[in-house]
């Protein structure tokens, strides 16, 4: 802790442990104590922590090829994205490295697919994206943003977008032009809180995208496979986005993998020379994407979801405290806001760390659990019976003083 704060810049506010090894939905600091995780990394590890059939093919795949670059085909590329298309009913896929890149990636093909098949005026595209939104920390992506501190001090930000009210289908209408190319929505909110929208937004916001000649791009980086209990979040509403955007749990918790999939038209709007990466799509990578990939198939990591997160939620809403202002959740992507007045996001955490679990403070108002899809009722029973001790411990030293 004392080296990383000496010579990594603080961007990051970590809690105060010091993790050495994982296995499972479990992780150990360096002083042997084994914690939980309720967070498993933002939901990249989604497949738990040293999956054996993960280490497996990694140290195959290390031992044969890791990265040419796409100046040349290699063997591991095609299979990994024609399984993704297949799973997602996707038509053709991009693949990089990190969901910010795919973020970019899907901004710059709504932008030319505006130009070359919708017939935008050159320069005039504009993106619509929501209030409270997350698509990572690039300035493209920070200029979507409506958060002060995203975008304090990083100006000038690139035009062309602008942000509606988030489950707000009047709104959306509203702000559509001739010049929208694309309207970009996370299914449900991550870093904003675990924000639900309403029941059939998604369906209406399509719907009104295809009447309008405006592509709808579900940010999926955070929800997708299997993390909300289909494979796909737009699934609960039944909605194939005209773009689609993975990453995450893409790389099995391993590796940085992601991809931007979308229809043929809007695909095919890139020609060589148009966007690359060097490492985007490489053996490597993409012999991690494909396993994650069959493994969330092969043990059905959805259903997991759907059920175990059923069950967390049923048991979150039982704990009756004034510290929680809501549970709300889908599957195994749950926020627990907590009343500002009584406490803190972040001193629940620290004292959940203090107990062996895990788990992180979104905007000090919101712990988020998102633990790996492996996860089973007996962990779970043990996660709510250390939130409930420490939210009932807290509530009674409020109450003390």
């Amino acid at each position: 802790m004392d080296l990383e704060s000496k010579y990594c810049a603080r961007n990051y506010h970590p809690l105060p442990v010091v993790l050495t090894r994982g296995e499972g939905v479990f992780v150990w600091d360096d002083a042997g104590k084994k914690y939980l995780d309720m967070m498993s990394a933002y939901s990249a590890v989604s497949h738990g922590h040293a999956n054996p059939r993960l280490v497996r093919l990694v140290r195959q795949q290390v031992a044969r090829l890791t990265i040419v670059s796409r100046a040349f085909y290699s063997d591991m590329l095609g299979p990994f994205l024609a399984r993704a298309c297949q799973l997602t009913g996707q038509d053709m896929a991009l693949p990089m490295n990190t969901g910010a890149e795919a973020v970019e990636t899907a901004i710059k093909a709504a932008r030319k697919w505006a130009y070359t098949v919708k017939g935008v005026a050159e320069n005039k595209a504009e993106i619509i994206g929501c209030d409270g939104n997350f698509h990572g920390r690039t300035i493209a992506a920070v200029a979507m943003s409506d958060e002060p501190q995203y975008q304090r001090g990083f100006g000038p930000f690139p035009a062309g977008f602008l942000n509606v009210e988030y489950g707000d289908i009047a709104a959306l209408r509203a702000a559509i032009n001739e010049n929208t190319a694309a309207f970009i929505v996370e299914p449900i909110q991550g870093e904003g809180g675990i924000v639900m929208p309403p029941p059939g937004y998604l369906q209406a916001a399509a719907a009104l995208c295809r009447e309008q000649k405006v592509l709808f791009i579900a940010d999926e980086i955070q929800t997708g496979l299997g993390r909300t209990g289909k494979f796909l979040a737009c699934e609960h509403d039944d909605v194939r986005p005209d773009g689609l955007i993975l990453g995450k749990a893409l790389g099995g918790g391993i590796l940085p993998v992601s991809m931007f999939l979308a229809r043929r038209d809007v695909m095919e709007v890139f020609t060589p020379g148009d966007h690359g990466s060097t490492f985007g799509g490489n053996p490597l990578g993409a012999a991690v994407g494909l396993e994650a990939l069959n493994i969330i198939v092969d043990e059905d990591l959805p259903a997991n979801s759907a059920a175990m997160g059923d069950y967390l939620l049923a048991e979150l809403r039982a704990i009756n405290c004034p510290l929680i202002r809501e549970i709300r959740g889908k599957g195994l992507f749950v926020g627990i806001e907590i009343d500002p007045d009584y406490a803190s996001a972040r001193a629940v955490c620290e004292a959940l760390m203090k107990r062996g679990l895990l788990s992180k403070e979104t905007h000090q108002t919101v712990v988020r659990l998102a633990p790996p899809l492996i996860i089973g009722k007996a962990e779970i029973d043990w996660a709510v019976s250390q939130i409930r001790g420490v939210l009932e411990e807290m509530d009674r030293l409020r109450l003390a003083s």
